[in-house]
């Protein structure tokens, strides 16, 4: 089965603590037996009254009205070790968990996750952590990847309740970590290659509209080479060196002509072009192709001139024919792994001081390029994706300080029209303020509606009109550049979880309540996310995944779904005339066949990928579609599957599955729609961004990206409802079930 990267999942383990060396001193950190611990392991106490071995241990307790989804105490450690399998242990004692608790473990590349494993999965005792449990040693392990290069880890506890953790392990081969050999990682030119380490040596005040088209021109040569020239492919250049090298020359142009020139001469200074047996050639071969390479261009004479035109074909027809590629991993395509590409070796680059245009543009280039070729929904952006290149590049290369730079990458990411990209750290996306206002926002008919409240003199319902002074529709109208969204339900969503943010201290506030017109000040506190776990999910409150809500209704959310829990699920909806499964939400675990299987009588297909072509960078196939198999004991009744626009990636791709069935309907409103595997990569300056690395579709080929799971029947919350504390998506699917 094809597994989709939980993404959600891991988002919030991602911040972690200060790197630890990997030294005997981590078995000291492991016991809890010292005070040092209490420093290292944030989020935890240290208990002396409780312990495994030795005298203590350490001690994450949730009170019902804690702030966030969870609480997991993290650290890291640089992956400079070889071997085969690493394995995460300890013993873990629990009373009164709700939701559940874990450990959970995490290889970073260069560019972002490369392979994270959790509990229950990798659980000694294979199943779900929760309610009041004795010391119990629990496990999760995976392979080491030789790309990583920083490994996280450490314990999670979800919802209300208490953890203990003690004796912990780190093995790597069933050794401490610290006794593993040291891994002789191989030298690159990225190593060998320093000129620019302290700067790209170009400074820009101002650009003429000669230097940008010249500029347009240097950035798409320089991409087009990237993923095509032999020498580039082989990693024998430093690609992003040799922008720097060409830049003054482009620069200094007087005219389209001269730009062109400096272009040739540079990469014709790279090196004749060797005889290639077999050669890869200039026909694409179209078995199932989805689109082919945006390539008219590099035939364009009267753009290019006719010697760097004839070059870029000469290129062309004489990349790798076996598809491989220095600065994009294709990892094999199988009915396991969803293949899609990883961009681990882009540098990051976050020692560089900017302002640098160089670097800046190096942001914009590496970013444009890696949408034009390696994007499965290029065809989607809705825009001329020439013409954003020539728009963006005064922005990005005149960038005046660090902070507009970041800025300028929201807006540039912001272009790709996908949900799933995004900047990691969105420092200065607006709002910005550490502090938030206590309560939850969602657009509602088009309005800013408060769903939850704390205290703070908002009400449940409340439209907001204007927020210190300003109508929320300009607010949104300034903000929206800045956030992404595969349609225009996904940015709302995305602006309503950051609509409290700001300057702590006092928030001004007009609202309509019910018809009339208040004025209401609340007091903006830290931290400013204090209330966004409401704003994640739509679910139905309540522990665990499956409820029982009459003798005709089963109920199962997909927030606590748990793989091993399927076959019990089953049994306790055994009688009842229909099953919901919310996925207003995310899933915490991949049950797509398993619980799909429930739901269909013959073997069903419901979903095919496309995927890039390493052989013809910017093509991209279809494959052979993925099928559901029925499984021995089935679900009878009605399958009604609540969706909305949180559901995103993973809840998306669960819908496909569960809707295959032939007595399944969809309930709800516009999803996400940004669907599939995604693909991170660094940014100049120390960021990170990613996009949707795998193109999703239904086995007749409609697309779900910027389209979503569309609903059979369209429920949309109202306003009137949120006042009078209604689900309406979920009153309608009961409705459907029982018939009132």
């Amino acid at each position: 089965m094809k597994r989709l990267l939980p993404l959600l999942c891991l988002t919030p383990l991602l911040a972690t603590a200060q790197p630890l060396s990997i030294s005997k001193d981590l078995g000291t950190i492991f016991q809890f037996e010292e005070s040092a611990p209490q420093l290292t392991w944030l989020g935890a106490t240290i208990d002396d009254q409780v312990a495994h071995g030795g005298k203590r241990s350490a001690r994450i307790t949730r009170q019902p009205d804690a702030t966030g989804q969870s609480t997991s105490i993290t650290m890291s450690v640089p992956l400079d070790v070889k071997g085969q399998i690493i394995q995460w242990r300890g013993y873990l004692k629990t009373s009164a968990v709700q939701n559940y608790a874990a450990l959970w473990i995490r290889q970073d590349g260069g560019s972002g996750v490369v392979a994270f494993q959790s509990m229950p999965q990798g659980a000694e005792q294979g199943a779900l952590l929760q309610g009041d449990t004795d010391w119990t040693r629990h496990s999760v392990q995976f392979a080491l990847d030789p790309s990583a290069r920083a490994l996280a880890f450490g314990v999670i506890l979800a919802g209300p309740g208490s953890l203990w953790i003690d004796d912990l392990e780190l093995l790597v081969d069933g050794s401490p970590i610290w006794e593993a050999p040291k891994a002789q990682r191989q030298k690159t030119v990225l190593d060998s290659d320093q000129e620019f380490d302290q700067g790209s040596q170009s400074a820009i005040s101002t650009l003429s509209p000669v230097q940008i088209g010249n500029l347009a021109t240097l950035g798409k040569v320089w991409g087009f080479a990237k993923y095509h020239h032999p020498r580039v492919t082989a990693g024998e250049l430093h690609w992003d060196y040799e922008l720097f090298r060409v830049l003054p020359a482009v620069l200094a142009a007087a005219n389209r002509d001269a730009g062109n020139t400096a272009v040739y001469s540079w990469l014709q200074g790279l090196g004749e072009l060797k005889p290639c047996d077999p050669c890869a050639g200039a026909e694409l071969d179209r078995t199932n192709i989805h689109f082919a390479p945006n390539l008219a261009w590099i035939s364009s004479q009267q753009k290019l001139g006719v010697e760097l035109s004839d070059l870029l074909r000469q290129i062309h027809a004489r990349r790798p024919p076996d598809g491989k590629q220095f600065f994009v991993g294709l990892p094999p395509h199988s009915d396991e792994e969803a293949g899609n590409p990883d961009f681990d070796i882009e540098r990051a680059y976050p020692e560089i001081k900017l302002p640098d245009s160089g670097y800046q543009l190096l942001a914009l280039f590496r970013f444009w390029n890696i949408i034009e070729y390696w994007f499965p929904y290029r065809d989607l952006i809705g825009e001329d994706w020439d013409a954003a290149l020539s728009q963006l590049i005064p922005r990005l290369a005149l960038a005046r300080d660090k902070d507009q730079y970041e800025l300028e990458l929201l807006a540039m990411i912001v272009r790709a029209s996908d949900t799933h990209a995004k900047l990691w750290s969105n420092r200065m996306r607006p709002p910005v303020g550490a502090c938030g206002i206590p309560a939850t926002f969602r657009f509602v008919e088009n309005q800013a509606v408060v769903t939850h409240a704390g205290a703070g003199g908002l009400a449940v319902g409340d439209i907001v009109t204007h927020l210190d002074g300003v109508a929320v529709t300009e607010l949104v109208r300034r903000w929206s550049p800045y956030y992404s969204g595969s349609n225009e339900a996904t940015r709302l969503r995305n602006i309503a979880r950051s609509f409290g943010n700001g300057a702590c201290g006092e928030a001004q506030l007009t609202v309509d309540r019910e018809g009339e017109k208040r004025s209401v000040t609340a007091t903006r506190s830290p931290p400013a996310r204090q209330w966004l776990a409401f704003g994640f999910a739509h679910d139905r409150p309540g522990a665990g995944a499956f409820q029982r809500l009459s003798n005709d209704v089963a109920y199962l959310k997909m927030s606590a779904v748990n793989s091993a829990e399927i076959a019990e699920y089953l049994k306790l909806a055994t009688g009842s005339k229909g099953w919901i499964i919310d996925s207003r939400n995310y899933p915490s675990d991949f049950v797509p066949f398993v619980l799909g299987a429930l739901f269909v009588d013959q073997p069903t297909p419901f979903v095919r990928f496309t995927v890039a072509d390493g052989k013809n960078p910017g093509a991209f196939r279809f494959d052979s579609s993925l099928r559901i198999e029925p499984a021995k004991t089935r679900y009878p009744g009605k399958v009604i599957i609540l969706m909305d626009e949180v559901s995103q990636s993973s809840s998306e791709y669960h819908a496909m599955a569960l809707r295959a069935g032939p007595r399944a309907q969809v309930i709800g409103s516009t999803t996400a729609a940004a669907d599939g595997n995604v693909s991170a990569f660094a940014l100049p300056g120390g960021h990170r961004t990613m996009i949707s690395g795998i193109g999703v579709f239904y086995p007749d080929k409609r697309p779900t990206q910027r389209i979503g799971i569309v609903p059979d029947i369209e429920v949309k919350p109202t306003i009137k409802g949120i006042r009078e504390g209604r689900d309406e998506a979920l009153d309608r699917a009961i409705k459907e079930i029982v018939g009132r």
